[in-house]
């Protein structure tokens, strides 16, 4: 069985973001890009199922859509532990154009299982795993929390209002995962970094796909007020703040 985790590159949090191009488009230069959080929880659960034998799971592979200048953070994931990485050499312009070149690797390679964490840290849009299944007409979970094997067959644990629930899917499926999948993301070795400058990245061209969304203007939030003090001795004061300022009582 083969696992692949899509995965995609995002700005550190603690990174100061600035606008460029009359504001509609990020400034790249000093940024530091890392694996997107759900997706390097998403790897660290497909490592955790390989290395357990009886799961019959033989390889991971890592798929990203980006330039060339995105390869360090796949370079990352392959010094965690997967196996082997596709990029597609495009920029990643909207969610349905990931999800559609995302796809086509998926057709060309064959996968049983695909990884998606639910959104990633910097445009938190939520829609590229439950395109992937639309492209690919398979099934999809979303809020995945948890994946096990038993007998060969994938069993996935969804959170649901008021608890879990456990269901199987026929394979290949999409599953797009949460907080929960694993517990904290798997570091790598030195011995992985250096295997890693050795590991394939293959590179497909991009699908000629139109984007659906266009950015017209990036605007950062308001600032923050400053933080007023309160005399512990008059509550009442706060109290009037809070229902005529902040109009939340």
């Amino acid at each position: 069985m083969k696992i692949l985790v899509c995965i995609s590159n995002v700005p550190d949090t603690t990174t100061k973001i600035k606008f460029a191009e009359g504001n509609s488009t990020i400034d790249t230069a000093g940024i530091q890009w890392v694996i997107n959080p759900w997706d390097e929880l998403s790897l660290t659960r497909a490592l955790e199922l390989r290395d357990d034998a009886a799961t019959g799971i033989k390889s991971i592979t890592v798929a990203h859509v980006g330039p060339a200048s995105s390869e360090p953070v796949m370079r990352k994931a392959l010094a965690i532990g997967a196996d082997d990485a596709i990029r597609v050499n495009a920029d990643s312009s909207d969610a349905y154009y990931v999800a559609a070149q995302l796809a086509e690797v998926i057709k060309k390679e064959q996968f049983d299982l695909i990884l998606c964490g639910i959104e990633s840290s910097d445009y938190n849009g939520s829609l590229v795993g439950g395109m992937i299944s639309e492209f690919l007409e398979i099934p999809s979970a979303s809020a995945v929390s948890g994946i096990k094997m038993e007998n060969g067959i994938p069993i996935i644990t969804r959170d649901i209002d008021g608890g879990k629930e456990l269901i199987e899917l026929p394979v290949p499926f999409v599953a797009i995962v949460q907080k929960g999948i694993a517990k904290e993301p798997r570091i790598a070795s030195m011995r992985g970094i250096m295997l890693a400058r050795t590991k394939q990245i293959k590179v497909y061209e991009p699908l000629a796909v139109e984007t659906l969304t266009n950015i017209v203007v990036l605007e950062k939030p308001a600032p923050r007020s400053a933080c007023r003090f309160i005399d512990a001795e008059n509550p009442g004061e706060l109290i009037d703040i809070l229902r005529n300022e902040a109009k939340v009582i």
